[in-house]
């Protein structure tokens, strides 16, 4: 079976890497940056293991990637997602199915617009994997695993198909969902990362420096927290009036088995995973600003969060602390664009 990864990002590393290690797949890279990887891609996990996997292939040629593969998976930023959709959708084996390594930043509404009716589509509810790119092209770290991994397919007569095979490549269990809105609406990255940059930096004005730079999920507040759970709570307002399984989205709560902000927010700062990873910050002369180009803020609330909001307003959902981070957001992405900074 052949098997395109799109991306050349954290996650496209360490999926491509960890699926070619089995050995039983065909593995190709699709990436705007070809003569930057080795067709021999290392990846470090955890307890010092080891995966070693052949690329059959890396390209930046569109028809040269997907053309023959069985399966094309999406491993990327939200924004990039259209423009991809656009390059391969020609060159697509009609039997092919396409997928998005996460469909919470828009890959099942795009998809089903650009790409053939009948072409079978899925997509993961959260990463399978936590990445990190040590060697860009050449090595990466899988810094964490899912115990079970949840998918919506459509355009399928044998979904379940696509899960087992998946599962295989993953070697993870993953559980079939019954609508993309299961997938597409998430209280992950669209929410976590919001309540944790307003939380920071709401009151933050052009020439205010910071002396060092937070851990994002180390030095988690309870104030993060109770705003993750409000937006949560929101979310799961709009779910009651969609086509949505009662269960197959659960709450931020008993996600991280957690009953309020203070022990979520013990959560979030305990999980082993997340160590180590700063807030984004630039240096500045006099200290640290806010990266409003990063991709918590460029990924997360154009792509994200935005969905979560557009549909609230289209359901007549109210959803305030919702439209606040999001209003908040868009505008310092808005301010840094004109500022050209």
């Amino acid at each position: 079976m052949k098997i395109c990864i799109c991306g050349g990002g954290n996650i496209g590393h360490v999926v491509a890497g960890f699926v070619a290690a089995q050995n039983k797949y065909e593995v190709c890279i699709f990436t705007q940056r070809p003569k930057q990887w080795s067709n021999d891609l290392i990846i470090d996990a955890p307890n010092e293991t080891t995966y070693s996997g052949h690329l059959n292939g890396i390209y930046s040629d569109a028809k040269q990637a997907v053309s023959d593969a069985d399966i094309v998976l999406l491993c990327l930023p939200g924004y990039a997602i259209r423009n991809t959709l656009l390059r391969i959708k020609d060159y697509l084996n009609p039997n092919a199915a396409v997928g998005s390594v996460v469909s919470s930043t828009g890959f099942f509404f795009q998809a089903m617009e650009l790409l053939p009716s009948k072409q079978v589509l899925f997509g993961f509810q959260r990463v399978p994997f936590i990445s990190r790119v040590i060697e860009y092209g050449h090595r990466a770290r899988l810094m964490g695993y899912k115990d079970c991994l949840h998918i919506a397919v459509e355009h399928a007569d044998h979904p379940e198909q696509i899960c087992d095979v998946l599962a295989d490549m993953l070697q993870t269990p993953i559980q079939l969902l019954d609508s993309y809105y299961e997938v597409s609406i998430s209280n992950s990255n669209p929410l976590l990362h919001p309540s944790r940059l307003y939380s920071l930096w709401k009151d933050w004005t052009e020439g205010d420096c910071y002396s060092r730079i937070p851990l994002f999920y180390e030095e988690w507040t309870e104030e993060a927290a109770q705003l993750y759970i409000d937006m949560d709570n929101e979310m799961h307002d709009l779910l009651r009036l969609l086509p949505v399984k009662d269960g197959s989205i659960p709450t931020v709560l008993e996600y991280y088995e957690s009953t309020d902000a203070v022990s979520l927010a013990s959560k979030l700062r305990s999980i082993e995973a997340f160590k180590g990873i700063e807030a984004p910050m630039i240096e500045v002369e006099g200290g640290f600003i806010p990266d409003f180009k990063s991709r918590y803020f460029t990924e997360d609330f154009p792509y994200g969060l935005s969905i979560v909001r557009e549909l609230t307003h289209k359901n007549n959902v109210p959803s305030p602390t919702i439209d606040r981070i999001y209003d908040w957001g868009m505008k310092m992405i808005s301010k840094q664009n004109e500022a050209g900074g």
